[in-house]
């Protein structure tokens, strides 16, 4: 196998001027919105599209920009002022059209909702409108708050795409088909309550819902559009007995699905016209939980691997598809390097890649040229040189249970003991790995050490170290945090008179209740959007 040849060909945006290494960057390069996201390859390979924020005075605020790969030029196809809306992200339905999803803060009788809709943008006229036409929900009995939930691109058909929206009283949700040319809308699914998504096999029927009633979750199937949904799996939350599905095969009976196998998540696949049937395992790891989505070729329409929730990347079990992973690898060797997007050749691909101590650059790959062209970084005012590496750590709770984390110390010091942040996550059900994280980066780069963990009740550890955070809020779980600022002491890297714990969210609560039990550790208590009363 050839060695990837990575040519830098050109910086999309130029990199600003560095402050000196002496002075400590600034609040604002760690406190923004990224500078380029939502990186996307148009289905033919031509253009790539992706949102920016704008740093300019006269025109700030944030844009959609399409930039040609032959050309070099790019230009805006759609903007948004400060104080109106944010992109969340963007996807092409075509050549042609691009969909943006896009939020607002709204009202809905005088309760503060966030409010999001899909805008299809036509990338040549630059014409630009709601992909749910006013003339289809003035006949409404709502107007659905969330809009952008798409179900199925339908890439057979490209000047259709089919979205989910609550467009009736109550919880109640329905499938409509709309066509991106003229806003035509056609109901597929008349309303059903209580779900919460819906998925399409291979062919682009709509064959799964999941329906979650209380705390009761139930999984409906029915065999085509003609037939009677029939509750295929039903279980209570946080279970052992969960089954989640993942996504279909080729094969529409194939039904690739996550569930717990000797006490870890891992992928199976199944047969759906004999479900009892055993599963057939496809991919475990022997220490943590699988977690993540299907990677599918639309050139073989069939799945070839699996995209982690983490920093990890990919996993596949398709050889071509690994040797193109390798390839970037020995490109881009001191990052993880995630596939973002692809053409619908697949000769051309997306690639983000990124590491703890890299906020991450966007390149687009040509695999006929064998080029990797970087097209921006998403932190360009961070640069690599001056941020903190973060070390993976282990250590014992009261009780013996081993206990996961981060510990992120100042880069360039060697003045133990620090002040120190201890720094539980949110959740409670997540999980801090080492990708890249602005929060810890900010401190460090103030003189701080950092201590992340992953207490009891977090994710990723199997069924068993994740239920028992269950009920347990400011007891183990409290105590697991408690353990951790006492090991950073003890191990010399705390200095235990500067020592402040800080979490958002249940991070916010773990913090709070830190200080409430343990206060003689800790010189202050930072809780952003806490749990509280």
């Amino acid at each position: 196998m050839r060695k990837f040849l990575l040519l830098l060909v050109i910086t999309y945006l130029l990199a600003p001027l560095q402050p000196s290494a002496a002075e400590p960057l600034p609040i604002e390069a760690f406190a923004s919105l990224p500078q380029i996201s939502s990186v996307r390859i148009a289905p033919n390979g031509e253009n790539v599209a992706m949102v920016l924020k704008l740093d300019d005075a006269n025109n700030p605020g944030s844009a959609v920009s399409v930039f040609n790969l032959e050309t070099q030029q790019s230009t805006l196809v759609s903007y948004a002022a400060p104080g109106t809306f944010f992109y969340n992200w963007i996807r092409w339905a075509s050549d042609r059209h691009l969909l943006a999803s896009i939020r607002f803060p709204g009202t809905r009788s005088g309760t503060p909702t966030t409010e999001t809709r899909l805008l299809r943008i036509d990338v040549q006229t630059l014409d630009t409108a709601n992909v749910l036409p006013n003339s289809f929900l003035r006949k409404q009995t709502r107007v659905p708050q969330i809009q952008d939930q798409i179900v199925d691109m339908l890439p057979a058909d490209r000047d259709h795409i089919l979205i989910a929206a609550k467009i009736d009283s109550g919880n109640k949700s329905q499938l409509l088909r709309i066509n991106l040319d003229n806003g035509r809308v056609k109901r597929i699914e008349r309303s059903k309550a209580n779900i919460l998504s819906w998925m399409s096999d291979r062919r682009h029927k709509v064959r799964i819902a999941l329906r979650r009633r209380d705390t009761t979750y139930e999984i409906l199937y029915r065999e085509t559009e003609k037939t009677d949904w029939r509750v295929l799996w039903e279980f209570e939350a946080f279970s052992e007995e969960q089954v989640w599905p993942l996504g279909f095969d080729s094969d529409p009976d194939t039904l690739y699905v996550r569930a717990y196998h000797e006490g870890l998540m891992a992928v199976f696949k199944m047969q759906l016209s004999d479900p009892d049937q055993p599963r057939e395992l496809v991919y475990a790891h022997p220490f943590y939980d699988v977690r993540g989505s299907l990677i599918y070729s639309r050139l073989r329409d069939e799945v070839v691997g699996l995209r982690y929730e983490s920093s990890s990347g990919f996993v596949f079990w398709d050889d071509e598809y690994q040797a193109l992973q390798d390839s970037i690898n020995v490109a881009l060797p001191n990052t993880t390097n995630i596939i973002y997007d692809l053409s619908d050749d697949e000769r051309n691909y997306i690639v983000l890649g990124s590491s703890n101590t890299d906020a991450g650059s966007y390149y687009v790959g040509d695999r006929d040229t064998n080029q990797l062209l970087r097209l921006a970084r998403r932190y360009p005012n961070l640069p690599v040189a001056r941020m903190a590496t973060a070390t993976s750590i282990k250590y014992a709770a009261r009780d013996g249970l081993e206990i996961e984390g981060f510990l992120t110390l100042p880069p360039g010091e060697d003045a133990k003991p620090y002040p120190s942040i201890v720094f539980p996550h949110g959740g409670p059900i997540s999980f801090d790995d080492d990708s890249f994280d602005y929060w810890t980066q900010y401190f460090a780069s103030r003189g701080f050490a950092v201590l992340q963990m992953n207490f009891r009740g977090s994710a990723g550890r199997g069924f068993e170290f994740t239920s028992s955070g269950l009920q347990n809020w400011g007891l183990e779980m409290q105590d697991d945090v408690e353990d951790g600022t006492r090991w950073l002491i003890e191990s010399g890297v705390a200095d235990p008179e500067k020592i402040c714990v800080v979490g958002a969210s249940y991070g916010g609560y773990a913090a709070l209740m830190e200080a409430a039990r343990n206060s003689e550790l800790y010189q202050c208590a930072v809780s952003f959007a806490g749990v509280t009363d």
